[in-house]
């Protein structure tokens, strides 16, 4: 699949079948992680793998009691464990890093057939408490990983008109 085509078909899953992700397409999805770019190639983003039955019916409980959370046979905690580099443009690296690292993982489960949701509405002190994350790590995301049960239409997007300028900003 190219990616323009993964890009159209991504969704956000909310439901999720029951069965089990493969081993291979987990690694192809963690991969594709991995080999995303980070700010000065610092490279602080950490994944922690959940399949734990209970543990994810937590972390559905500290995202707003989310119960697709803990349907998705598989949940990734995207992480960072440098929360202070500044890049030179003002911004903070590590949830840019991060965001970067997880988009690439949902084009990569587009083409493994899985589906996905990006969570960022969730208590990280709960979330940290059930992963016994330390203190001075941040958690950007969860992610819900599997086979998709229903796969909703896509919901409209602006024009690139609406959204695109030319050499200047302009109102």
């Amino acid at each position: 699949m190219d990616v323009q085509k993964a890009i159209q078909l991504r969704r956000s899953i909310r439901a999720y079948d029951p069965r089990e992700v493969e081993e291979d397409k987990l690694m192809r999805v963690l991969e594709s992680g991995r080999l995303s770019p980070s700010a000065g190639n610092r490279q602080e983003r950490r994944f922690i793998i959940i399949r734990d039955a209970n543990t994810r019916k937590l972390l559905g409980e500290a995202a707003g009691n989310q119960r697709f959370v803990a349907e998705a046979p598989v949940v990734i905690a995207a992480c960072s464990v440098e929360k202070e580099y500044v890049m030179s443009c003002g911004q903070l690296a590590y949830p840019i890093d991060t965001a970067i690292a997880v988009d690439h993982m949902t084009l990569q489960a587009v083409e493994e057939g899985l589906g996905t949701c990006w969570i960022g509405a969730f208590n990280e002190k709960k979330v940290k408490e059930i992963l016994q994350i330390p203190d001075d790590v941040r958690v950007v995301s969860l992610l819900p990983l599997g086979y998709p049960s229903t796969v909703p239409q896509s919901k409209p997007r602006k024009r690139l008109d609406e959204i695109v300028m030319w050499e200047t900003w302009r109102s």
